[in-house]
């Protein structure tokens, strides 16, 4: 099993929101970074990530959701009223990959990206680097269960 943390911003699709969807379930669309889409491709049934609320006061996160299809086209690409259209993908050039996800946990407190940072154990997470803008990225299993445990604290 592979750990991931999937940013999206509340005010466009929450957690809250992903816990109204039926089955709790929805695909991870819109991705428009290829290091990113090659991240959601590295994904595998059974994956765990973390939900994290970016663009928020606080920025932080928020749950859990595991990956319940892996990587397939991201038809909103080619859809000319998508928000995410690209002229550059067609059903025959896809271009951008999406993956399914179901809600696993909305944790008890969101843990914000300042608790993060105070932590030395997480000091090399992706999500601390200076810079760092991708909106799936890669988790270790140790920094998967300290926040995990954070939010339960």
């Amino acid at each position: 099993m592979h750990y991931w943390l999937v940013k999206s911003e509340p005010t466009v699709f929450s957690i809250e929101d992903l816990s109204r969807q039926r089955n709790q379930t929805t695909g991870w669309e819109g991705v428009r970074n290829y290091q990113a889409r090659n991240f959601l491709r590295a994904m595998q049934l059974g994956d765990k990530a973390l939900f994290y609320h970016s663009n928020a006061k606080p920025p932080a996160v928020a749950g859990s959701v595991e990956i319940v299809r892996a990587a397939y086209p991201d038809e909103t690409a080619w859809d000319p009223s998508s928000d995410y259209h690209d002229p550059r993908a067609s059903p025959d050039n896809p271009v951008w990959s999406r993956v399914d996800v179901r809600l696993v946990e909305i944790f008890p407190r969101q843990v914000s990206l300042d608790e993060l940072r105070g932590l030395k154990s997480l000091a090399g997470m992706e999500l601390l680097r200076r810079g760092s803008r991708l909106s799936v990225q890669p988790v270790t299993a140790a920094e998967f269960r300290t926040i995990e445990k954070l939010a339960r604290t």
